[in-house]
């Protein structure tokens, strides 16, 4: 098995696509997650980079020949994943490289109730149990797909008292990243009018690409005066 020392960090799994981290790495954290935490159930999710469908999939594979079930709730932003694990009491594994360029990929592994997971708190023995062979489960999980993001979007709104909301226009920079796909739903059915900057997804440039350098305050500026917007958002 390989040495997992170089990707595994103080609070996440992250290296390069497919150099440190592949379907088969994948595959062997999920088991070795399942074997951590104990889980009847799981829930994965993950960000548009072109390898994070197939990595969730495999962590998948791997939960399951543990005997788990695995939720997945497909394209999310971190903080959905968390949201999901706690309001599903599952722990949960998200699959994003954050602010990385798009050649990496990454793990961020939380137990029930989004307690994170970190080298104190489970990430060692995650590496110690990924770097040896498991055997699986006498009966395999399953898995089930679920929309998460209708439900992520409501507990948001509850956040706030926005019965009082005036009508505002906002322009919001997704930076071609996740917010893109959860902000249209958050702000769904609210007085606001958004003008979405960045919303395409680009899988494989990240927004520390020579463009969105920019500073975004120019970047913005023809939208929020001519366009009239009250608020703007990175």
């Amino acid at each position: 098995m390989r040495d997992l020392s170089k990707i595994v960090k103080a609070y996440d799994i992250r290296g390069l696509v497919p150099q440190e981290i592949d379907e088969d790495l994948a595959r062997t954290v999920g088991a070795a997650f399942v074997r951590l935490t104990g889980a009847a159930s799981i829930v994965t999710a993950h960000d548009m980079r072109t390898s994070s469908g197939p990595l969730s999939a495999a962590f998948a594979e791997g939960a399951t020949a543990q005997g788990a079930d695995v939720v997945e709730a497909g394209l999310a932003s971190t903080d959905m994943l968390y949201f999901a694990s706690g309001s599903l009491n599952m722990p949960g594994a998200m699959f994003t490289a954050s602010h990385n360029p798009a050649t990496y990929n990454g793990i961020k592994l939380c137990r029930a109730g989004a307690k994170p997971v970190g080298i104190a708190t489970g990430l060692a023995e995650i590496k110690d149990l990924a770097e040896r062979a498991l055997d699986p489960a006498p009966s395999p999980g399953t898995v089930t797909r679920r929309d998460l993001l209708p439900g992520y979007a409501e507990h948001l709104r509850k956040l706030v008292d926005i019965s009082s909301i005036r009508p505002l226009t906002v322009a919001v920079d997704a930076g071609n990243g996740m917010a893109g796909h959860t902000v249209p739903k958050v702000f769904e059915g609210l007085p606001v009018t958004l003008i979405p900057l960045y919303f395409n997804f680009l899988s494989t440039v990240h927004a520390a690409d020579e463009r969105v350098r920019v500073a975004p305050v120019r970047r913005e500026r023809p939208v929020v005066r001519p366009q009239g917007s009250d608020l703007w958002k990175i």
